[in-house]
């Protein structure tokens, strides 16, 4: 039904207006007590073996919302009635900002795939946080803040920037990432280096630490999926050396290698999304877990479309999986799909706990 209501209703709209009628609908059956304790029932039904320990908190899953969807953390309760286990809102910068000019959003539809260009358009970390303190919540659930960069603020003073943000945000948040990894926003990749990144993650740790004194808030960091190979090691390297608490692979990529829409749409700027990432997703996830093992928790995102996607994340190594290009053209029942596939799948494995599974095939390849 949902497939048929794309192609009649969202396939013939703007992405970016769909995506807001789709987001007013979630919030609004949200906000309906009775309507939204009968949409989880049926869309979020729970699976005990897939109860997940990671950076010191409980969830229900593996699987939660990616950064992107809810940027403004207006819709957390509607996102977790559908099954996510976790909401990551954001990206927030320092300042609020419109984002880049539309039309900024696009549906590689034979790809299953997005290109965005949004930059970051969001309300600012003070009114972020603002929601974020008077947040009644309908359901308990793990929430993750992803930071990053004013467009407006210059690179050399990116870290304020990000301590701006984290003093505001950090009270608020179950775990923080550090995002250096969008191409929409000019010079952010740049922070990916080695000797910027350790400056600027050492800030944010020191910043934390100071804005919550009752418990440590667990600090990620998201990487692209460009990288060379030696920058993922580096980067690797240096979050076991500062004592981050994970990594998330991958970000959009500005690869176009390989599609099969339109030219002229595939020429469009931004970040590549869905299902053409997932190969690479996987590869850097190997590789990261092939480097630091269980020594910090990784985040596969990139690609997903289906509770084998998701199981093939956890054997690589992620302890926590994302997605949500895959949202937008599977629907409302997507997560109900990956949650019992992901438990079908542990079922028949030869593992008895999806701990256990995580990174079992990439230690297979390294012995």
């Amino acid at each position: 039904m949902y497939k048929l209501f794309f192609n009649l209703v969202f396939k013939r709209m703007d992405p970016e207006q769909a995506h807001y009628m789709a987001f007013r609908w979630i919030r609004l059956a949200a906000r309906i007590p009775v309507l939204r304790t009968f949409v989880a029932a049926v869309l979020a039904p729970r699976f005990s073996e897939l109860r997940t320990e990671a950076l010191g908190l409980r969830m229900h899953g593996p699987f939660g919302l990616a950064a992107g969807f809810d940027k403004n953390a207006v819709a957390i309760d509607g996102m977790t009635m559908l099954g996510f286990d976790h909401i990551e809102i954001g990206t927030v910068t320092g300042e609020a900002q419109s984002g880049n000019p539309k039309k900024r959003l696009f549906r590689l539809i034979p790809d299953r795939a997005l290109i965005n260009r949004m930059g970051f358009n969001n309300e600012g970390s003070a009114a972020v946080a603002e929601r974020l303190g008077s947040r009644k919540a309908a359901f308990k659930t793990v929430v993750g803040v992803n930071i990053g960069k004013t467009k407006v603020v210059p690179e050399a003073e990116a870290t304020g920037d990000y301590v701006k943000s984290t003093e505001r945000l950090a009270a608020h948040a179950d775990y923080l990432v550090v995002n250096v990894s969008s191409p929409n926003t000019p010079g952010l990749r740049n922070l990916q280096a080695v000797d910027q990144l350790r400056p600027l993650l050492s800030a944010v740790r020191e910043a934390a630490d100071s804005a919550v004194r009752d418990r440590r808030v667990p600090l990620l960091v998201k990487i692209a999926p460009d990288l060379a190979d030696e920058d993922i090691d580096a980067v690797a390297d240096l979050a076991v050396e500062l004592g981050l608490d994970g990594i998330i692979a991958t970000n959009t990529t500005i690869g176009r290698e390989g599609l099969l829409s339109d030219p002229e749409l595939v020429k469009e700027t931004g970040g590549l999304s869905g299902a053409p990432l997932k190969e690479r997703s996987l590869e850097v996830l190997r590789r990261l877990y092939a480097r630091v093992g269980d020594q910090i928790t990784l985040v596969g995102v990139g690609g997903i479309e289906n509770a084998e996607d998701a199981w093939q994340r956890i054997l690589a190594g992620a302890t926590l999986v994302q997605g949500y290009s895959a949202f937008i053209y599977e629907g409302p029942f997507w997560m109900r799909a990956m949650h019992k596939g992901l438990a079908a799948r542990l079922n028949t494995s030869p593992y008895a706990t999806l701990a256990e599974a995580v990174g079992a095939d990439t230690r297979k390849v390294s012995v």
